[in-house]
């Protein structure tokens, strides 16, 4: 018969000592513990590495990215990072209540200097690295979660690489973990943690699993409660008189309304390339009309949406990545908020990563993700400086259920965007050129839809060109024709339009009907900043908007693009929106 194992050895990550005619084995809180831990971990660190994978710099992550889980991995991620948290508290607290401590005590690292080459000295010796090992594991965990908690808050930058390379040590740590283990005392010694073992009489009485338990869980409860407590609240007051938008924030009404700031970021371009902005917000309302206005950084007025330039093969684009949804060098800037009834994570639960996140629908062309969410309905709105943003139009958008594809979605030849659509009504916009797939589009001549009817006007329109994507344009240019500007492409019209002339590729339609335009906004960029200020009628009848009638209370969250199509900012925790 097994003779139970003297407490001081019952260690996690150090072996416990047997006679010779016993098995290894561990107590059951060490075992109960330690498997809550490897799925915390486990979960943590797969769900982290597909949120990484997103990011165009990944490395590791989008090598192993066909193993990695899918679709709303937000909700998973955080709670395994709170279930990993309340595993270190409990454990901590059941060494106490156990009389363990010695197990990993620093005092046992001494065996790494013994002498000799011995079989019982290498097992001493591996003995100390295992405590060696746990005491770093500890110190990995707690950067993890102490940068977990600051992108949590919004701060990125050197955050996210330290967050990101801790999260690859414990991945590695595991495959560490296991081999020290083995060569301390071979298989037997793994399997330890499937065979409990009893404690002392005097320690069992104190009952240190439940008491740990009991105590692990109010504390990430009461992390949880914390975070509700403390999220930002956006009060929307009645005022007197709407604000002029045409006077942006110089307006006196937006001096009475209390600002939100958000810190934003993983975007892309922005402050040197490190994808951040932060962003202000302010909203007030009359007996008819909300009104909000933002503000937020951006480094160039960025208004070029995939410009066309005619070479001696033809029409070409300028601009990386165009049929995939993924442009980064030559686009315009944009700016988006969604109100929401769900807090969840993930902005809302709206938030499904992978190359194909839903198994019933396609994937993304860029196989990045979709928007959709699981049956409620998350009000959009979208300003987009050169498709109508600049003439005072916001794009009112939704995101709802995934729909089946239209037959040029399922060919890839139009974009598929799952849930993410235009409120019904006329489109504001269209592209000027032909639409390919991305497996057609060999970065070759594009074939235009209209043609300027004066290229000299719409050349002086459009301002300075400079050949740097990141360069602004000029104040008052013009990266649109409208359809009074253009005539028909034919090969005659072209022949009269010189080799090296750059045109836009956006035409705006001319169509202003349906819940499509429910918005209207005034946007100008100075000084490194964008300002927008957006009004609609505080209630609507449309099953695709939210309503802001008094005692509303919704979730808000927003996105910065810098010139770019689909990598906008992100922030986890919701403004929580107060009407009154």
């Amino acid at each position: 018969m097994n003779k139970p194992v003297a407490p001081a050895d019952l260690r996690l990550g150090a072996p416990s000592q047997a006679t010779s005619t016993s098995k290894p084995r561990s107590d059951l809180g060490t075992i109960v513990i330690h498997w809550l831990t490897v799925v915390a971990m486990v979960a943590s660190l797969f769900t982290g590495l597909r949120i990484s994978a997103d990011a165009r710099t990944a490395v590791f992550a989008k090598w192993i990215a066909p193993i990695l889980p899918q679709g709303e991995v937000w909700t998973v991620h955080f709670l395994a990072g709170l279930g990993l948290f309340f595993c270190l508290t409990a454990y901590v607290l059941y060494l106490v209540l156990g009389g363990l401590l010695d197990r990993n005590a620093p005092r046992r690292m001494r065996a790494l200097a013994l002498p000799g080459s011995t079989a019982a000295a290498r097992k001493a010796r591996w003995g100390g690295v295992n405590v060696l090992l746990h005491w770093f594991i500890y110190g990995v965990v707690l950067i993890m979660t102490g940068t977990g908690i600051a992108l949590y808050l919004g701060f990125g930058g050197w955050v996210v690489w330290l967050h990101a390379t801790c999260a690859l040590i414990a991945l590695g740590y595991i495959a560490i973990h296991m081999t020290t283990h083995f060569l301390y005392g071979g298989w037997q010694q793994l399997l330890r943690l499937f065979r409990p073992a009893a404690l002392t009489s005097a320690a069992a009485s104190r009952k240190p699993l439940l008491i740990a338990s009991l105590v692990g869980i109010p504390v990430i409860t009461g992390l949880a409660a914390v975070d509700v407590a403390t999220r930002d609240h956006l009060d929307v007051r009645p005022v007197n008189r709407a604000p002029d938008l045409a006077k942006l924030l110089d307006d006196d009404v937006w001096k009475t309304a209390r600002p939100v700031t958000i810190r934003t970021m993983q975007g892309i371009n922005l402050k040197d390339g490190s994808g951040e902005s932060t962003v202000e917000i302010r909203a007030v309302r009359d007996e008819a009309r909300i009104y909000f206005a933002f503000r937020w950084e951006d480094p160039s007025r960025s208004t070029r949406r995939l410009p066309m330039i005619k070479r001696e093969d033809g029409w070409h684009l300028l601009g990386d990545s165009p049929f995939i949804d993924d442009v980064t060098t030559f686009y315009e800037d944009k700016f988006a908020v969604i109100f929401s009834t769900s807090d969840a994570f993930g902005s809302g639960g709206v938030s499904h990563l992978g190359p194909k996140p839903h198994p019933d629908f396609p994937g993304s062309r860029n196989g990045r993700g979709l928007h959709y969410t699981d049956g409620h309905m998350v009000d959009m709105w979208q300003w987009k400086a050169s498709r109508g943003g600049l003439l005072g139009e916001v794009d009112d958008m939704y995101i709802g259920p995934p729909r089946q594809p239209t037959q040029n979605e399922a060919a890839q030849l139009n974009r598929y965007q799952a849930g993410y659509w235009g409120d019904p009504g006329d489109t504001p916009y269209t592209y000027n050129f032909k639409l390919m797939t991305p497996a057609d589009y060999k970065g070759g001549p594009i074939t235009p839809l209209k043609l300027p009817k004066d290229h000299v006007a719409m050349t002086r329109a459009m301002g300075t060109w400079n050949d740097d994507p990141n360069a602004g344009t000029d104040e008052g240019s013009k990266w649109w024709m409208l359809p009074q500007d253009t005539v028909d492409y034919t090969a005659e019209a072209d022949a009269n339009v010189p080799v090296g002339t750059i045109m836009p590729a956006v035409l705006i339609t001319g169509n202003h009907s349906g819940d499509r335009y429910d918005l209207k906004g005034a946007a100008d960029w100075r000084e490194g900043h964008w300002t927008l200020i957006v009004s609609r009628a505080l209630k609507s009848e449309s099953k695709y908007d939210a309503s802001f009638v008094p005692g509303t209370h919704l979730y808000m969250w927003v996105g910065v693009f810098d010139h770019t199509q689909t990598r906008h900012t992100r922030h986890t925790r919701p403004v929580v929106m107060d009407v009154r």
